[in-house]
């Protein structure tokens, strides 16, 4: 067998290689709802990754008002990011989910604006912000996509600003609940109607205005109701049509991206 004909098995092989990484990974599920990827992109984007860490739950990712550079694509696991407040207390912002990218938006500010902790064991992608940023300039696709995935944040962000300010307790949970198995099934984490909730009542208490026994009833008020079902950690939606119509829910997906003239 000739050099060529080497190089042209290891060719293939590689590019196999980077096919079965990319599979199943979340962050490149999520684009592919509104970007079309091709080996090259992926190839690229493998390229600038220059470290995969797993980090322990009640790891502190990010902090509040210090500078971070880097963007870690979620493999796996959960994260919540909060602001503590000077009376101790806090405020839960947002959940990062598998998919998700820790550092947007705190990446692009002097400093970050929140923390971020690990609410489970983690899988991480760690690229440098000035990596990300090269891989842009040279494949505009993924500046474009990362222009989508903070007008979805700033989309979901809205949301929770309703659900604080204007939405019942009632309300206010029934919509967390449809968003965070939402955000799961855009990147093949959940089932249709069932998920796994990850957080304690202490964290969705923190994050949706209420008081623990106050969530405790309205989490026992959906059951009663017939809308969902819990079984330890696990929630199946019921009557997923009911509570869509309680809480309001409509799903946050991006458009697609045109193609270019």
């Amino acid at each position: 067998m000739n050099d060529v004909s080497l190089r042209t098995i290891a060719a293939h092989g590689s590019a196999r290689a980077i096919k079965d990484i990319w599979r199943d990974d979340p962050f490149i599920t999520r684009l592919r709802n509104f970007v079309d990827l091709t080996l090259p992109d992926l190839q690229n984007m493998r390229a600038i990754i220059e470290t995969e860490l797993t980090v322990k739950k009640r790891r502190d990712l990010v902090l509040d008002g210090y500078e971070f550079n880097k963007l870690c694509f979620v493999k796996g696991g959960f994260a919540a990011r909060y602001k503590l407040l000077r009376n101790g207390k806090r405020q839960i912002v947002n959940f990062v989910l598998p998919g998700d990218v820790v550092g947007l938006p705190g990446s692009f500010l002097d400093r970050a604006a929140c923390s971020v902790i690990a609410v489970t064991d983690m899988e991480l992608q760690v690229c440098s912000l000035d990596a990300f940023v090269g891989l842009c300039y040279r494949r505009a696709k993924f500046g474009l996509a990362l222009s989508w995935l903070a007008v979805q944040e700033a989309a979901v962000y809205a949301e929770h600003v309703i659900n604080i300010g204007r939405r019942t307790p009632m309300e206010r949970l029934a919509h967390f609940l449809l968003e965070i198995h939402c955000r799961l099934v855009m990147v093949g984490r959940s089932e249709r109607l069932a998920f796994d909730l990850p957080f304690t009542q202490e964290m969705m208490s923190d994050a949706l205005g209420l008081s623990v026994p106050h969530l405790n009833r309205t989490m026992g008020q959906l059951r009663a109701e017939g809308l969902i079902a819990v079984n330890d950690r696990r929630v199946e939606f019921v009557d997923l049509k009911a509570i869509r119509l309680l809480a309001q829910f409509q799903p946050v997906h991006p458009a697609r991206i045109p193609i270019a003239p």
